[in-house]
């Protein structure tokens, strides 16, 4: 029964004669020794792809979509007798539907959210908040949630939300001093069981849920949380409210935490502090999310979960507690099979019979799950009014626009992002900040979509007209423009963060070397257009990369000054980087990076490449190899790496899944 139904019952038992608390019976505790199998079902990270969609592309996608999603989930629920289902967090952002509803249109109080309409027909049983609701601001975050924003003492007017629980225990509202949302929540069901004679029995439990994210959302929402909110550390936050539900009877006590594994030491501004709040005993299963990862993940090698002290990567289990991650964007579902044994008055985990499991819509043979036909006929309206949306024309590009080979050079979908960052900044100071007029100004971008998602997982936008969906496209996420002021030192500092995107290479090694370091995301390799030039040398240590740093064909001086612009996220500190902070901030504009990107296009109405897509600012430093070095990007797509004039690029292998393994010379050239 969901939190709404459940609401509903005691409603409606208040409204019959007499009422029904005298007349029913709460079933009986279960005998000890009664055993029981509970599925703890996880999605997380589903970021608003409600529908296997791309509306960049206009085209289905099987790949991905809640919609495919909710059939493991039925599945599941079949072949559990006893199972409950949880989202930790990143759900309200993140395709051009959920632009839509937040920016485009502006959403009526007494509408749900679509992609909430969508998990209500799935029957979720609760979920926590995911460091990208906050980036539409808490206005429209606490509108679509039901939560009102703590006021003066009058009445408050809730608007609709989804029908299951959203907890949240380490976001703390500064006018109260309160949990912007309630920490924590208490289920009571009913579960089959079987006695200790193998009787089967319906007996009752209870489950405490409590939710989490990122403390450093106050850093990359600083704009729209500075003031209204605070946050606590997550082991701080669960020591405070988790005791509390244990004291109110909870059997079993689920984490909802937006966050990783990391195992670096504690402090309570961690981003992924899993790997601590699994050692609170407070906790008993944690399901987590933001690290768009699997886990476990026992079949990759690969997997950076494989040598982590306490970490169990093959059951699903961190510091003993059984633990799941999901992945992104519905293309799984995590799955803790829960073993329960009634032990000194009380549901305990029997971790023998326990295991974690990610399973993906898309099976062994290569197929997908097929969708679950009642979603879409849940926000049928709203994905029409989407399309509609993101078709409306812009402008026109005589070149494609694509992240395949941003990763070695391409700057065809940066360059417009850089290009109108800067017309904007220059133009900003200019007309208000007369005295930096004379200052360089510079522009960061990153490729946002550089296939760690797989084949469909990249900027590819054709030569001809180009519409919203074009610019959502080249600009994935709802920032808002920052500027920032940094000397040659802190800008040469910038570059070397940005160049841990790559590994070192050993240039003796006659075996493959890998280009890139799969550690860092994509949204952290930076490159700075409008006027300098630098070099990437792979075969030095972190720190030591950047070479021949000029700007207008002058070495930069450690002490010159400039303004960059970039993103409130970035500026405000996201990612790390040198030169960033409230100390470094000249102006943070109203005004989304995307939406800037859309004006400039329109105003230009013509693109082209010579003067829009191919001003190169880096180059790797030449190399020698003995041995091949290779990178992965999108099989069939070597034409566009020598459109772009990258030379030295060729095919080595097919990867499967639409992927190919890519090879890069860089032996020095008469």
């Amino acid at each position: 029964m969901s939190y709404r139904l459940n609401a509903l019952a005691t409603l409606l038992c208040l409204l019959l004669v007499g009422g029904c608390a005298s007349h029913s019976v709460a079933p009986a505790p279960a005998a000890e020794g009664t055993r029981a199998t509970l599925a703890i079902l996880e999605s997380t990270d589903i970021h608003s792809t409600v529908l296997s969609y791309d509306y960049y592309k206009l085209a289905e996608d099987d790949s991905l979509g809640l919609e495919r999603m909710a059939t493991l989930v039925h599945e599941a629920r079949k072949e559990f007798d006893n199972s409950l289902l949880f989202d930790a967090g990143d759900t309200i952002q993140g395709t051009a539907l959920a632009d839509w509803q937040a920016r485009g249109q502006p959403l009526d109080c007494d509408r749900e959210l679509a992609i909430y309409k969508a998990m209500d027909r799935i029957g979720y049983d609760g979920a926590t908040i995911g460091n990208h609701e906050f980036n539409y601001g808490l206005p429209f975050l606490l509108q679509v949630t039901g939560q009102p924003l703590a006021s003066s003492g009058s009445k408050v007017h809730r608007c609709r939300g989804p029908a299951f629980p959203l907890v949240l225990a380490n976001v703390i509202d500064v006018a109260t001093d309160k949990p912007l949302y309630p920490p924590t929540a208490l289920l009571d069901r009913s579960i089959r069981a079987h006695a200790a004679d193998g009787t089967v029995v319906q007996v009752p439990i209870r489950i405490g849920i409590i939710g989490f994210t990122p403390p450093p959302i106050m850093l990359w929402d600083r704009l729209q949380l500075e003031g209204k909110v605070r946050t606590l550390g997550i082991v701080e936050a669960a020591r405070k409210y988790a005791p509390a539900l244990r004291a109110e009877g909870a059997d079993i006590i689920v984490a909802l935490s937006h966050g990783g594994i990391d195992t670096r030491a504690y402090t309570d501004s961690m981003e992924n502090a899993n790997w601590y709040l699994a050692q609170e005993p407070d906790i008993d299963v944690l399901l987590l999310g933001h690290s768009h990862q699997a886990f476990p993940d026992p079949g990759n090698a690969q997997s950076r979960f494989n040598d982590m002290p306490e970490v169990d990567n093959r059951l699903g289990f961190i510091h003993g507690k059984p633990a799941v991650m999901a992945n992104m964007w519905g293309k799984s579902l995590g799955v803790i099979e829960l073993a329960l044994e009634r032990r000194d008055g009380r549901w305990q985990i029997d971790r023998q019979g326990t295991h974690s499991e990610v399973r993906n819509i898309r099976t062994a043979d290569g197929t997908t799950v097929a969708a679950d036909p009642a979603i879409g006929e849940a926000v049928h309206s709203e994905h029409e009014a989407t399309v509609e949306y993101v078709s409306s024309p812009i402008g026109e590009s005589d070149f494609p626009m694509t992240t395949y080979f941003a990763a070695i050079g391409d700057v065809s979908a940066l360059q417009p992002i850089n290009m109108a960052q800067l017309d904007y900044v220059r133009r900003y100071i200019a007309e208000n900040l007369p005295d930096l007029k004379d200052l360089p100004v510079l522009s960061a971008a990153a490729p946002f979509k550089l296939g760690f998602g797989g084949s469909t997982d990249f900027t590819a936008i054709d030569a001809g007209p180009l519409a919203i969906r074009s610019a959502a496209d080249l600009y994935l996420y709802p920032n808002t423009l920052t500027a920032v002021k940094l000397d040659g030192a802190e800008l040469k500092a910038w570059l070397e963060k940005s160049a841990t995107y790559f590994n070192r290479i050993d240039p003796a090694l006659a075996s493959p070397q890998e280009l890139v370091n799969r550690k860092v995301p994509s949204f952290n390799f930076d490159v700075i257009q409008g006027g300098i030039r630098y070099v990437i040398d792979i075969s030095k240590p972190v720190g030591e990369r950047i070479v021949a740093l000029e700007y207008h064909g002058q070495p930069v001086r450690p002490e010159q000054a400039f303004i960059l612009a970039t993103n409130n996220y970035r500026g405000s500190g996201g990612g790390g980087f040198p030169g960033t902070g409230p100390e470094h901030i000249v102006f943070n504009a109203p005004d989304m990076n995307r939406s800037i990107l859309i004006d400039w296009v329109r105003q230009r109405g013509h693109l082209g490449f010579s003067e829009d897509g191919n001003d190169r600012p880096w180059r790797f430093a030449p190399l020698s190899m003995a041995g091949p070095l290779v990178f992965h990007s999108a099989s069939g797509k070597l034409d566009l790496a020598r459109r772009a004039a990258l030379h030295g690029v060729e095919v080595v292998a097919d990867d499967g899944n639409g992927m190919s393994t890519y090879a890069i010379d860089l032996s020095p050239h008469e």
